[in-house]
């Protein structure tokens, strides 16, 4: 696979040349968020995410592809981790004061009484 998306191939294993088999396309819409998620990273055309624009790869902007690379993550572990921890926190006191102020309601209908 070539930066601008040709794909070629040794067909039948010969030790020819390899041939074009293909051009891969890539795919924008003007409203993303419009687009119906199916799983899996597959997403289906609403009337609300407006039609595909199809272009190849390094054409207007819509960017380009990189072979031979690896993709990595685009998270840092450790980052996500505090911010974990820090979420996990704040629902423990959140959970902690709506029991304390049902069990302070609860006192205070026993005053009445």
């Amino acid at each position: 696979i070539t930066a601008d998306g040709v794909v070629t191939a040794t067909i039948g294993g010969s030790a020819d040349e390899p041939e074009e088999i293909g051009q891969i396309e890539l795919v924008t819409f003007i409203n993303e968020s419009g687009l119906e998620s199916m799983g899996g990273n597959m997403y289906l055309e609403t009337v609300s995410s407006g039609e595909p624009n199809i272009e190849y790869p390094g054409e207007n902007s819509s960017g380009s592809l990189m072979p031979g690379y690896l993709e990595e993550s685009n998270g840092d572990v450790i980052d996500q981790m505090v911010n974990l921890i820090t979420a996990q926190r704040g629902y423990e006191l959140n959970s902690k004061s709506i029991t304390t102020s049902g069990e302070m309601l609860t006192t205070v209908g026993q005053l009445k009484r």
